[in-house]
């Protein structure tokens, strides 16, 4: 997810059976979930590889979410409690230190939990557990997304912010099509930064 293994690179399962510890049984369970979740690819006769960044899997993903996510916030937002938006004000808070000291590892999970609050209240429990499989998905794409500059990183913090505020107010309408530009806005840094990638190699 950090990027430190590039894409194509090897992971053997005896080889991570003995750097941790542990049984190759485990290591071939690992394996097949981080396939799930689109970070492994498992290649008959080769094994296990880190996935490639794809353009048309990128454009799905957040296609997708950028569909799911404001039709839920539009169910949701006017449910939101106060707790909510005291969990929600942590999560900003702790998103924008994390942020600042340059923690990659705790973007995604940060960036998740966010959207899974602002959505929670929409009782629509089959079009939830799609768009959580969809942030999982894409948690290594935004990862990516928020280290590219720090115009992402600012731009990111501030829509979250705004999001947070218009359905505080009841902006619904607003909140969810900043929503739906939120992620489009994602997704396309992402296809000009793999796109620059492939043509400066």
């Amino acid at each position: 997810m950090s990027g430190e293994l590039p894409e194509g690179f090897s992971l053997r399962q005896d080889a991570l059976a003995t750097e941790f510890g542990i049984s190759r049984i485990p290591v071939r369970e690992a394996l097949v979930q981080l396939e799930g979740e689109g970070l492994v690819t498992i290649v008959p006769h080769k094994g296990a590889v880190v996935s490639g960044l794809s353009i048309d899997e990128i454009s799905e993903l957040f296609m997708l979410r950028s569909l799911l996510e404001p039709l839920l916030l539009k169910k949701s937002a006017p449910k939101l409690t106060a707790e909510d938006y005291a969990q929600l004000d942590a999560i900003l808070a702790e998103y924008k230190v994390e942020l600042h000291a340059q923690h990659t590892t705790r973007w995604g999970e940060l960036n998740t939990r966010l959207h899974e609050v602002l959505l929670s209240r929409a009782q629509q429990p089959r079009t939830a557990a799609i768009v959580a499989t969809l942030l999982q998905q894409t948690d290594r794409y935004t990862r990516m997304q928020l280290s590219l500059s720090a115009d992402s990183i600012k731009q990111a913090q501030q829509e979250h912010e705004q999001l947070v505020g218009l359905c505080r107010t009841g902006d619904v309408r607003g909140a969810a099509a900043l929503l739906k530009r939120h992620i489009e806005h994602a997704c396309k840094d992402l296809e000009q930064f793999i796109l620059s990638r492939r043509r400066s190699s």
